[in-house]
């Protein structure tokens, strides 16, 4: 079973038995929840490829409210991602697999997605080789780094992620060039951007290590919470007193969402010409690289809603197709870009707009010909054609896995 599934749930390994549940049938709700994200997620990934506007939708200086939304909703999918990997890993423990196998399997995992993000996401991407640190690289750097971790107490675990998470903004002043040659192991740490390699060739940094490394920690460490009788309880206290932390600090701000992103330096929420740009304002918060308030912002409301879908059984209806999607995550991941960048190239054959582009690295390494993309309602329309599309797919994978659960290199896939 895979960190970035919810493995069925007993007893873990150095977890008293009073205060826990002795047996617990796999819980639907973390399903449900990857799966929602998965969906979500490729909502950007099409706007990315098939977008007719020329700026960044969370550019306050240009953008609109179903802009803004449209990229703001995929927020919660990288942060959740991240934290239930960890979840699954600790989960994993209750099936009987000893700290030192839940370490191997971190850092063998690990080291296999980092080759994936090199070769078969990173070609997905573009159709082309390039070298870009994305969600599959910090997932792989994460997990290497949770080898050494998940050796220390739980509660250990949870006090590093806390506090990598609460006060990795403290770094956002510390500039790379400081650093002299070793400046790319910082910026590999903590400060986005282009990496210049050689004279041709520039490795694109998005995704580092610190706080991801803590957000999966934190994950971990939460998967303890999993296991107790009274969890959807904890599980709500703990989402709500996150997303009220969010506002207390957003609104004042006091603290938490740095100056050194990429690309754009977003800083303190301001008062805008309208209200919904305003809105906009105080929403925007800094991803890369992610700062408190926005891992607030994301896995407050998130852990809110995995408490009240904690006794979804998810046989049927919308819950059931989530539970599809959630079970193969890294299957769908992979399908869905390949999927993604061809009908990109499909709608525009088929609207006679400039498609070559598209085969050679699109936005990504080349700028957007003029005449080029469409607008939100076809966006969407292409979002539900490409996750329909997944379904089927996605549904043969997970009977496939659970044909044959004595496959352990299935958990690698």
């Amino acid at each position: 079973m895979t960190t970035l599934s919810a493995p069925s749930m007993g007893l873990s390994q150095g977890v008293k038995t009073s205060p826990v549940v002795s047996t617990v049938a796999r819980l639907a709700s973390v399903d449900v929840l990857r799966g929602l994200v998965m969906v979500i997620m490729a909502l950007d990934h099409v706007r990315h490829y098939m977008t007719n506007v020329p700026f960044d939708p969370v550019d306050v200086t240009h953008t609109n409210g179903a802009l803004f939304f449209t990229r703001f909703i995929t927020h919660y999918c990288a942060p959740v991602f991240s934290f239930l990997a960890g979840t699954g890993a600790y989960l994993s423990t209750s099936r009987g697999k000893s700290i030192q196998q839940v370490s191997w399997f971190f850092f063998t995992r690990g080291l296999w997605l980092v080759v994936l993000e090199f070769t078969v996401v990173g070609f997905a991407w573009t159709f082309v080789p390039w070298g870009a640190a994305g969600v599959i690289w910090i997932l792989g750097w994460s997990m290497v780094c949770m080898a050494l971790i998940v050796r220390l107490p739980v509660r250990w675990i949870a006090v590093f992620g806390i506090v990598m998470i609460a006060t990795h903004n403290l770094l956002d002043r510390v500039n790379p060039t400081s650093f002299g040659k070793l400046a790319p192991f910082w910026m590999f740490l903590h400060t986005p951007g282009p990496i210049p390699i050689t004279q041709n060739f520039t490795f694109l940094n998005l995704y580092v290590l610190i706080p991801w490394v803590g957000v999966m920690a934190a994950g971990y460490a939460f998967g303890s919470l999993l296991l107790r009788p009274d969890r959807r309880k904890r599980i709500l206290t703990l989402g709500f007193s996150m997303t009220a932390l969010f506002f207390l600090l957003r609104g004042f701000n006091l603290y938490g969402n740095g100056t050194a992103g990429f690309p754009y330096s977003v800083g303190p929420w301001t008062h805008q010409p309208t209200f919904s740009l305003t809105v906009i304002s105080f929403f925007n918060t800094l991803k890369y690289p992610p700062s408190l308030d926005y891992l607030l912002m994301t896995l407050g409301p998130a852990l809110i809603l995995l408490g009240l879908i904690d006794a979804a059984k998810a046989e049927r209806g919308l819950g059931r197709i989530l539970v599809v999607y959630g079970r193969v995550p890294m299957f769908y991941y992979v399908l869905h870009l390949y999927l993604i960048h061809t009908i990109a190239i499909v709608a525009a054959l088929a609207f006679h707009q400039p498609a070559a582009w598209l085969w050679h690295g699109a936005n990504f390494l080349l700028p957007t010909p003029a005449g080029y993309g469409h607008g939100l309602p076809f966006i969407y329309a292409m979002w539900i054609l490409a996750v329909a599309v997944l379904y089927l797919p996605c549904l043969w994978f997970m009977q496939f896995k659970a044909r044959h659960r004595d496959w352990n290199w299935l958990s690698y896939l």
